[in-house]
């Protein structure tokens, strides 16, 4: 049954947010680089401020998606997420997340990571999640995106499917 809201949902616009921070000793492996996990981690933040902002409910991550380990990232480099909602359903959100590395010295800077998390609005205590806002694609980009977010969406559903049909 749809949610008696969801037609009369509001649509907005989708902000890039911004994250950054510095890779000490303590976030690298044995060759200077720094641990996927606290990749990972970063992204998941980042991805989490997004949603929040984007819906302002309550949201947890529901998985992670595609993400692509290009390049190094080194011990004492700036490192900054960007963040994006790309595509919305009835209470989930598929974020986008770049993951730039910067030399703080030279200011060189470089694409190392790419991620798609699935985030899925949670409602208070025993309420039912509130479906979240449409998503208003102001351009080709947006929509290039959502393709991508849609996709990202459904193989997240035929995935739980296949896991809930596999545990009878």
């Amino acid at each position: 049954m749809e949610h008696p809201l969801l037609d009369e949902r509001p649509a907005r616009v989708a902000a890039e947010e911004r994250m950054a921070d510095i890779v000490l000793p303590n976030q690298t492996n044995g060759f200077g680089t720094m641990f996927g996990g606290d990749v990972m981690a970063m992204m998941d933040k980042a991805a989490a401020i997004a949603a929040l902002r984007f819906c302002r409910q309550p949201v947890v991550t529901a998985s992670s998606e595609r993400t692509d380990f290009r390049i190094p990232i080194s011990q004492g480099e700036i490192i900054e997420a960007l963040a994006r909602v790309i595509y919305v359903g009835k209470t989930s959100i598929v974020v986008r997340i770049h993951l730039y590395a910067e030399h703080p010295l030279l200011g060189d800077r470089r694409l190392c990571t790419t991620g798609y998390f699935s985030m899925v609005a949670v409602g208070a205590g025993e309420e039912p999640p509130l479906p979240v806002p449409g998503l208003l694609l102001e351009d080709d980009e947006a929509r290039q995106e959502w393709r991508v977010g849609e996709e990202i969406h459904q193989g997240v559903v035929i995935r739980r499917r296949q896991q809930k049909a596999s545990q009878f």
